[in-house]
Formats: structure tokens, C-alpha cells, sequence
């Protein structure tokens, strides 16, 4: 029995595949925290490289990835997928089950697949160094390697709990170059402000992107970098599923389930946008695409339907959805649609 399916490196991806392309009704415009009106490109421009502000807002179906963004994704890509043979004995069930290993990159986690464009379109761009933030350390760990490779320095805000609880995270950190500092922190205004006014405050990783924020903001030769929720950020992670549906046409395979895990979004994104894709354009309209989301934290299922700052202080126009009701199933996923703001 086939356990490892495995593509060479010439297979891999050599363009992302962007969802925007197919969905039947284009996705509402983030709006600026200040004036509440959509946002355009000079607005993120003191945070991101024009190419990731393009990539953020193009329809282009396909995006090409740079050779020496793939030079670099060859140190792990094409990562394998695995037939799980003795968990469908475990559960006696007639299903072929599979699941694509995202932990054999060196920071162990899917996040180098943005983390590594990022850094090079900051590097192409003139920018010196990045700021950015992580809650658990994946994200800070994938950045720090990926600044590294380009020579760019990296200063990684840190919530203060993990930054106590995961020190092994923070040494990656270290070795690969990068400064890590737990937020909040006296460094910036934002973290002064909330020092303050909680002086034992555990941290939040909104308080966090507040810090990562105003220092790149604040900085002439220093850029944000974000490891979820937006939309280039999810196109860079399509290399997942496109991996994963050539794997599967392998063994003459397709899949009826498609499931990930949504915190932020970026790696269920990863693998179903590929197979979203297909159904949204009729290749394949029996494929069901599930997220598996935290009973803590249900983004998805519980919450206010309505544009949220997703930084404390209010500086940044990024911003996360959430939705109202435990039968809600998002439209932009099912029918290619989006709801207004309430």
C-alpha cells in the first residue's frame, strides 16, 4: 500500500492560484479605520510593498511565482501528502483519507509558503527591515528565516504569555537573526499606552500587530508583515492545494471532503482554494469544503457579522470577519458571494 505521495521539484507550483478570480461577486473593500471608506493603495503603502498591495487587490486568476521565490520553496516544497492508511483501520471506514504535511519546512509550520515572497518583494522594494507579530511563534520563526535568507533584519512582537511559555519558539528566532521582544513593550506608544493601563496584562496578538504596526509605520526603511487573513497572504498558501490536487490525480484520486483548520485562515485557505476553485467554476461541483474551527474561539459559527479592527490601537485597515449563528455558512465560500458590513 502507498503511503508517501510525492511530486519532483519540477512540479511544483509555478503560479498561485487566486480564489478572487472565480468568486460570482467581488469581496467588500476593507475600509480605512479613520474615515470608514474603502482604502487604497497609498493607504497601505507605508506598511507594504506595491506588489503586495497588487497582489492584495487583483482579479488575475493566476499569479506568477518569482524563480527566486521558488529557488527558495525547493528547500521543502513539494511537501508530501500521506494516505492514512492506519487511521481509516482505526475507524473502520471505507473512506481513503489523506492529509498534506505542512511541518517538513525549517520553521516546521505552513507559514514559510508567505513568509518567504513577503520578505523578497520587501527586499526587491528597497526595504531593510521588517516588523511584524506571533502569537504561539510559528508565524515570528517562518519571518525570521525568510528576513534572513534576504538579508533583512526582523523585529518580532511577541504576546507576552507565549513569549514565557514557548522559549524554544523565540530561540528559532534568535539563531535565524531576528529580535524578538514580548508585547506589549515600552518600545512603542501603543505598548506604553497599554503597559499602563495593565501594567499585568498578558498580552493579545491585537496588541501585538498594534506594536508591529506602528513600528513599520514609524520607520522610513522598516515594512509590516502579516502571516494571515489577508488576501495575498492566502493566495501565497494556494501551493498546498495545488500541490495537493496534482498528488491526488497521481493515484487517479479526488477528493468529496476538503477539510482544514481556520484560526486566521491562511492554511485552510491554502488547501481548499485550489478545490473551492473547481467548484465555483464547475469542474468539480461535488466537492464539500469543511473548516474545523476552535470551540474557544469559533470564529466562524459565533460573533458579530461586521468589519473589526484586528489591531488594538485602531492604526492599520487590516481587518478580520466574523459571523453570527451556528448553521451560518459563509457565502464567499459556497456561492462565490459576500455579505455587507452591518
Amino acid at each position: 500500500m502507498q503511503t508517501k505521495i510525492l511530486l519532483d521539484e519540477e512540479q511544483m507550483p509555478k503560479k498561485w492560484y487566486n480564489v478572487q478570480a472565480d468568486l460570482k461577486s467581488p469581496l467588500d473593500p476593507p475600509l480605512h479605520p479613520k474615515t470608514q471608506k474603502p482604502i487604497g493603495p497609498e493607504d497601505l503603502s507605508a506598511i507594504f510593498p506595491m506588489e503586495l498591495i497588487r497582489q492584495e487587490v487583483t482579479t488575475d486568476r493566476h499569479i506568477d511565482i518569482p524563480d527566486e521565490v521558488q529557488d527558495v520553496l525547493r528547500l521543502w516544497r513539494p511537501s508530501p501528502l500521506y494516505r492514512a492508511h492506519r487511521l481509516e483501520k482505526f475507524l473502520k471506514t471505507p473512506a481513503k483519507i489523506y492529509y498534506k504535511w505542512e511541518g517538513v519546512s525549517p520553521a516546521g509550520s505552513h507559514k514559510p509558503n508567505t513568509a518567504i515572497p513577503q520578505a523578497f518583494y520587501n527586499m526587491k522594494a528597497g526595504i531593510e527591515r521588517i516588523a511584524t507579530e506571533t502569537g504561539a511563534g510559528q508565524w515570528g520563526s517562518a519571518m525570521s528565516f525568510a528576513s534572513m535568507l534576504y538579508n533583512l533584519q526582523c523585529t518580532v512582537y511577541m504576546v507576552r504569555s507565549s513569549y514565557s511559555q514557548k522559549p524554544y519558539r523565540k530561540s528559532m528566532m534568535h539563531v535565524w537573526g531576528a529580535e524578538c521582544i514580548p508585547s506589549p513593550s515600552t518600545k512603542t506608544n501603543a505598548g506604553r499606552a497599554m503597559l499602563e493601563k495593565d501594567p499585568d496584562t498578558p498580552g493579545s496578538l491585537g496588541m501585538a500587530i498594534s506594536e508591529a504596526v506602528e513600528d513599520a509605520a514609524s520607520h522610513s526603511n522598516t515594512n509590516y508583515a502579516l502571516g494571515s487573513v489577508l488576501n495575498h497572504v492566502c493566495l501565497h498558501q494556494t501551493v498546498i492545494g495545488l500541490e495537493c490536487r496534482d498528488q491526488l490525480a497521481m493515484v487517479d484520486d479526488y477528493p468529496d471532503v476538503v477539510i482544514g483548520c481556520v484560526g486566521g485562515g491562511s492554511n485552510f485557505a491554502g488547501i481548499s482554494f485550489p478545490f473551492a476553485g473547481d467548484k465555483l467554476t464547475g469542474k468539480h461541483k461535488d466537492v464539500d469544503i469543511i473548516g474545523a474551527e476552535p470551540a474557544s474561539c469559533p470564529t466562524l459559527t459565533k460573533g458579530l457579522y461586521t468589519y473589526d479592527l484586528a489591531d488594538e490601537a485602531g492604526y492599520t485597515p487590516l481587518l478580520k470577519m466574523f459571523t453570527l449563528g451556528h448553521d451560518f455558512v459563509p457565502p464567499s465560500m459556497h456561492e462565490g458571494g459576500s455579505l455587507p458590513p452591518e
